[in-house]
């Protein structure tokens, strides 16, 4: 697959989670065999104005290339500017701009989903970032704020007319938000409307999942983003079903590695105590329905270094092979 001249090793992306898809979480996603990788939602207003929270979101790594940096706004001038800032920067391979966030502060500031009523608006900050930046340039969207999906049609011809090379598309409506079930259907309507690559996302659980959403809608590649966080394998899964119909599940012994990694990445990157007050809850995804996950969680929710991280996780396995 390519998104412009942007040739891609695979079909999977990793969709954009708030608080998530920081640089640890994406490197661990990324060795564990994604396409490509997305960083959190970021302001274009925040790097219009320097904020060094909103800096810090956009540190990388060349190991974790392809990089997509996601950004959000309403304002044209400053998404434009973000998207310059962002192509100069010279660590992202995909500018994408959010237009399926349904989360009422960024609805609140007439981003996110909320841009869907908007067309004109809508078409304004998409010419904007297109004259910004040369990198390939993609755009996530929900179906809009009603069940039909007509402003998603709208949407994504109006972003293949002023030169988007890709479309992502969550197809649940902006009051859903991720109640429901999503409507492949849409997909399937979008890939027939436009030209350019379409992106599935929603709904997949299952490396069958992303196999049976290809084949029902004919999109070019699948997103996946929830899932991910209790199986970051699940990218690689859906890469070896959809090439053979076949996939393996890792060992136990993969997954506790896993964790290792991503609580020596958390450490390095966010500082032992906030690290550990976040792999509290977060180490927690790997293990569940496993035999004493209950009492791992209830150790967990103790972590206060790294090396004690280490020691429930090694003690954990231990018990398993027992």
């Amino acid at each position: 697959m390519k998104i412009k001249d942007l040739k891609l090793n695979g079909i999977t992306f990793l969709a954009p989670l708030a608080g998530i898809t920081n640089l640890p979480f994406r490197q661990l996603i990324k060795d564990c065999g994604c396409a490509v990788v997305c960083s959190e939602m970021i302001s274009a207003k925040g790097i219009f104005y320097n904020a060094e929270k909103t800096i810090t979101l956009l540190k990388s790594q060349e190991s974790e290339r392809p990089l997509s940096v996601q950004l959000f706004g309403s304002d044209p001038l400053s998404m434009g500017q973000a998207a310059a800032f962002i192509n100069d920067l010279g660590t992202a391979d995909i500018i994408d701009i959010n237009f399926g966030c349904s989360v009422k502060k960024v609805i609140k500031q007439g981003a996110g989903v909320a841009l869907m009523k908007d067309p004109a608006l809508a078409r304004k900050i998409i010419k904007a970032v297109r004259d910004a930046t040369s990198l390939p340039f993609t755009i996530k969207i929900r179906s809009g704020w009603d069940a039909s999906g007509d402003q998603a049609v709208i949407l994504a011809k109006i972003a293949e007319d002023q030169g988007v090379d890709a479309i992502a598309v969550h197809p649940r409506t902006a009051v859903q938000g991720f109640r429901g079930k999503a409507d492949w259907q849409l997909i399937a309507r979008l890939k027939q409307a436009i030209r350019i690559p379409v992106i599935g996302n929603g709904d997949i659980i299952t490396p069958q999942d992303a196999g049976k959403m290809i084949s029902l809608t004919g999109c070019d590649a699948v997103m996946v983003g929830r899932a991910a966080m209790a199986n970051p394998f699940i990218l690689s899964q859906i890469e070896q079903y959809v090439a053979h119909g076949t996939f393996t599940c890792p060992e136990p012994r993969a997954i506790f590695k896993t964790m290792a990694l991503l609580t020596q990445g958390y450490v390095s990157y966010f500082g032992e105590i906030t690290a550990c007050r976040m792999l509290r809850g977060r180490l927690a995804w790997f293990i569940r329905g496993l035999p004493g996950s209950a009492a791992f969680r209830r150790e967990l929710s103790t972590l206060e270094s790294s090396a004690h991280a280490l020691e429930i996780l090694r003690d954990f396995e231990a018990s398993l092979k027992a």
